[in-house]
């Protein structure tokens, strides 16, 4: 997998970003950890989309989820499914304290 930079600020514009793959991770996780809830529960999720936006503001990094179900579900399931989102585990690390340890050899 190929990270970089767009031209603008050095890169060769040969991959994603570093901000994007933050943002993949979290949709991909919020993706399959409802996908599995659901199939445990026995719900009818045929399919889920989840897309992740990103911007700086006011001096924070927001991250912005949008979740579309698509299935039989009725409006209970739904606010269930968005809760569980919430419990995802890359959303529990990039809301929960980090932190950074580094090293160099």
């Amino acid at each position: 997998m190929l990270a970089d930079e767009p031209p603008a600020i050095g890169g060769e514009d040969t991959g994603f970003t570093p901000h994007q793959l933050l943002a993949a991770s979290l949709g991909a996780c919020t993706a399959l950890t409802l996908t599995l809830y659901a199939k445990r529960k026995g719900w009818d999720l045929a399919d889920i989309d989840v897309r992740v936006a990103y911007a700086e503001r006011d001096g924070a990094f927001v991250l912005e989820r949008r979740m579309r179900y698509i299935g039989q579900l009725d409006a209970e399931q739904k606010a269930r499914l968005t809760e569980i989102a919430n419990q995802c585990p890359i959303h529990k690390v990039l809301s929960g304290q980090i932190r950074i340890v580094s090293t160099a050899e």
